[in-house]
């Protein structure tokens, strides 16, 4: 538990949560790219086709994206608990981040079941 009594923690949380909630979007806008960038490839190349690979490359980025916003929603509310409520501004709602990166983490999933589903 914190015994600092001092709000700039809760912020210095939040703050870093923010930074890797924009690391898994960004993870998973670059594997939506990388996935549909093989199509492009077939549709410009009558060489072999790519879009296997970029398919699985693109699928494992949105996957990583989607853990990472998962998994930095859990460390988040780790900190959560070891807070007193000293740290929390009043009626300041520090669980919004947590609501908002675990909704990228499961639309990320999502996203990987319609790409999979519409290749098959």
């Amino acid at each position: 538990m914190s015994n600092l009594k001092d709000p700039r923690v809760l912020f210095a949380a939040e703050r870093t949560l923010l930074a890797w909630n924009r690391t898994s979007l960004s993870l998973i806008a670059f594997g939506f790219v990388v996935e549909r960038a093989g199509l492009l490839l077939d549709a410009l190349s009558s060489a072999a086709s790519q879009s296997t690979l970029t398919f699985w490359l693109g699928l494992a980025f949105i996957a990583l994206g989607s853990v990472t916003a998962g998994y930095s929603a859990h460390q988040y509310s780790v900190v959560l608990r070891t807070l007193s409520p000293e740290e929390f501004p009043a009626e300041y709602q520090a669980r919004w981040g947590l609501v908002v990166n675990r909704l990228v983490a499961i639309l990320g999933v999502l996203l990987i079941i319609v790409i999979a589903l519409g290749r098959g």
